[in-house]
């Protein structure tokens, strides 16, 4: 069996490798087939633009500064550049059109951001999860982070991109979309075609777009490997590759475009015309409330592990796990100050913001232990600081820090009590609480971020949200105000699709390949058995 799926495998790599080139020629973005229509187009004798003045040169390069867009000053009255400047370059973009060059600041920033980014997985959920299970086990985690990383890599390069950034928007997107602002297009941007060093103004006006589309990948690189928390100790390693698989087209790809795509169906910050005006600053639904929810589905289809609970299942290692959360914290930072996409006023307060809910968070839930419990254990700081960087995830953008203290709060609060209490009670196998951290902290995080979101936190509300010149004002900074009732209409959403897509991708995978070790395999662990190796050796 192992060899028949090694050469299918094989024979599907092959055969993408042979149809991405004419992929590359038949399925660009229209955008893109435009402008070589227009290249092609027999010259005119009409004379060359003028130059810049410098009056326009200058408020291009404020526009640096405020993180606006650089050709609005090189604009005539019909929208079009009517000049030349040499901050255009001569780089295309994924939509078909040159842009300006990239600006270092912002592009530096969201470089580093990525780097963090992938930190928080590659070592820091690692050792974070790998020290919660038992030491047979440890390595098995390690391995899972990898593969996914790998995996998602590969995915997201193809066709990920995208089916959840591609396309220009508007009218253009709607002839692109498979499922209009639901579900983006694979063919657009295949293989990366277009993803240029240009930036695409749709997301960012002065940073890259590789460089953007990298940053992007690192979450879709976390957040399944969030899932594995739900599930350690208990899942066959080829049933997780064939799930992940599954899950990344029918959840990730299709939140990530609704929430995130220009586009997209609850995009409230940037689409005008969202049916679902929702905020999702860096992930609140699209991260911790697919893979939480996530978890605790399939860990409901898996069962419990052999023995639970009546047998010891102690964190072999708390050392591994405190070195984790502090990895986590600090690239947190990419994660959400890097989504204002630019070294600007709006990353600042998200960098303020996370700082504050993560440090409340990480006090609040170890009191409620010496509360409860008679002591304040490690795992308590661990916890609430991760508790607290999750609630804040969907909210640093567009809080201020008044409300980020209300939300690590709540993050100690919340989470704990779930953890603590309703899993007891309800008697589900969460191993590592993703659920209890990731589930719920992502779900009290985005309705908390209707409540909290503030016009003087973020300009940008005022475009789509909080304009007193549009029909219906959502932002009008009270706790009870309308973008609240939009924020439960996106976290409905997300758990309808991340309900039925989790369980369709699961017993899709039973189907194939089964999901669980068998009793003996899991009672030796997985490390030594599906791995031929062991994290320790006494």
């Amino acid at each position: 069996m192992k060899r028949y799926l090694l050469t299918i495998a094989l024979i599907a790599v092959t055969a993408f490798g042979a149809f991405t080139s004419r992929a590359d020629d038949t399925n660009a973005p229209a955008a893109a087939n435009n402008a070589v229509a227009a290249a092609a187009a027999p010259a005119t004798n009409a004379p060359p633009p003028p130059p810049a003045s410098v009056e326009q040169r200058l408020e291009s390069l404020e526009a640096y500064i405020s993180n606006g867009d650089p050709t609005a000053p090189l604009k005539d009255t019909n929208g079009n550049i009517a000049v030349t400047s040499p901050i255009m370059s001569s780089l295309s973009n994924s939509l078909g059109s040159t842009y300006t060059y990239p600006g270092p600041g912002h592009n530096a920033w969201l470089l580093t951001s990525t780097a963090l980014v992938l930190f928080m997985t590659l070592p820091g959920l690692a050792l974070f999860y790998g020290g919660l299970v038992r030491k047979k086990n440890v390595l098995s985690v390690l391995a899972q982070c990898f593969l996914i990383t790998g995996l998602v890599t590969i995915l997201y390069v193809i066709c990920g991109y995208g089916m959840i950034f591609g396309g220009a928007g508007g009218a253009a997107a709607m002839k692109l979309d498979w499922i209009y602002g639901i579900v983006g297009d694979p063919h657009v941007c295949w293989m990366f075609k277009n993803v240029t060093s240009a930036p695409n103004p749709g997301y960012s006006y002065w940073v890259s777009e590789n460089v953007y589309a990298m940053f992007q990948m690192m979450f879709a690189i976390i957040t399944p490997a969030l899932i594995i928390g739900s599930i350690a100790e208990r899942m066959k390693f080829k049933a997780i590759f064939v799930f992940i698989t599954l899950w990344m087209f029918v959840v990730y790809f299709t939140q990530g475009h609704m929430v995130w795509g220009v586009n997209g169906l609850m995009n409230g910050c940037w689409n005008g015309d969202a049916k679902i005006h929702g905020l999702d600053f860096a992930g609140g639904t699209v991260v911790h409330m697919t893979s939480g929810w996530t978890g605790l589905i399939l860990c409901l289809i898996l069962g419990k592990r052999l023995g639970f609970p009546k047998a010891n299942f102690t964190p072999h290692s708390i050392v591994l796990t405190y070195i984790g959360t502090g990895m986590l914290w600090v690239g947190w930072y990419g994660f959400n100050s890097g989504s204002a996409v630019a070294a600007d006023i709006v990353a600042a307060n998200a960098f303020t913001t996370t700082t504050i809910a993560t440090a409340v968070g990480s006090f609040v839930w170890p009191m409620w232990d010496w509360i409860v419990k008679g002591k304040p254990t490690v795992l308590g700081f661990c916890s609430g600081a991760v508790a607290g960087l999750v609630l804040i995830t969907p909210a640093c953008g567009y809080v201020l820090p008044s409300g980020a203290i209300w939300i690590g709060i709540a993050a100690g609060t919340i989470p704990w009590f779930f953890c603590y209490k309703v899993k007891a009670w309800l008697g589900y196998d969460d191993a590592l609480d993703t659920f209890g951290v990731h589930g719920i902290g992502g779900l009290c995080g985005a309705i908390m971020t209707g409540m909290l979101a503030r016009n003087a936190a973020n300009p940008n509300l005022a475009t789509f949200l909080s304009n007193s010149k549009l029909s219906k004002v959502y932002v009008t900074d009270s706790w009870f105000q309308p973008q609240l009732i939009e924020q439960l209409k996106t976290v409905g959403v997300t758990l309808v699709l991340v309900i039925v897509g989790t369980i369709v991708c699961a017993y899709i995978t039973k189907v194939l390949v089964g999901l669980r070790p068998t009793e003996e395999v899991e009672m030796a662990g997985l490390d030594i058995n599906e791995h031929g190796e062991e994290g320790y050796h006494d």
